[in-house]
């Protein structure tokens, strides 16, 4: 039998206080070198920050804020490796995409947030296309899921090429009582 047996961390409760759970996820997943960029969710930057700091030398860390990020908060950030990347698009917010949104939101905002920072860095081309990297999300502050996806252009990730499209690969950490807004 052909398969693959890794552990993912439940958290009881949505919300920041996962936040270091989350990063422990991370640098265990990426034990597996197969794994080299880890894309973040940080409005302000202060998670971004927080990853970059602790994966320095193991991934690429790369932070996304649909908002302006604290432009102190950057210069660190970027200072021990890490990318920042504000004011962006949200991509599954846009026109004809609220099925596809409130599908991962049944897996989490945590979830929804981390498939559509993959997807900006896509479209932005900070990541190269159709590779396998982690997309880090949360509810609300800090980080409390992240998922191994195949990165991919939001244009592509839901159409017709099987080789372009979005897959969810693993859940490396989320938590198990949603929290809606």
């Amino acid at each position: 039998m052909d398969r693959v047996e890794r552990s993912a961390v439940y958290f009881r409760r949505a919300g920041s206080s996962n936040t270091d759970g989350v990063i422990r996820a991370v640098k265990s997943r990426l034990e597996g070198n197969d794994l080299k960029t880890v894309i973040v969710a940080s409005t302000s930057g202060a998670t971004g920050l927080k990853f970059a700091e602790s994966l320095r030398g193991k991934a690429q860390v790369i932070a996304v804020s649909h908002e302006k990020m604290d432009p102190q908060l950057k210069v660190k950030m970027e200072a021990v490796g890490g990318k920042a990347i504000d004011q962006t698009h949200l991509p599954l917010h846009g026109e004809g995409m609220d099925a596809t949104r409130d599908a991962l939101y049944a897996l989490g905002q945590g979830f929804k947030v981390a498939v559509e920072v993959i997807l900006i860095a896509a479209d932005k081309e900070l990541v190269k296309p159709y590779v396998d990297v982690i997309g880090v999300g949360g509810t609300g502050t800090g980080a409390d899921t992240a998922i191994v996806a195949r990165s991919t252009r939001t244009k592509e990730a839901f159409g017709g090429d099987r080789q372009r499209k979005l897959e969810i690969r693993e859940i490396l950490a989320m938590p198990l009582a949603k929290k809606w807004w």
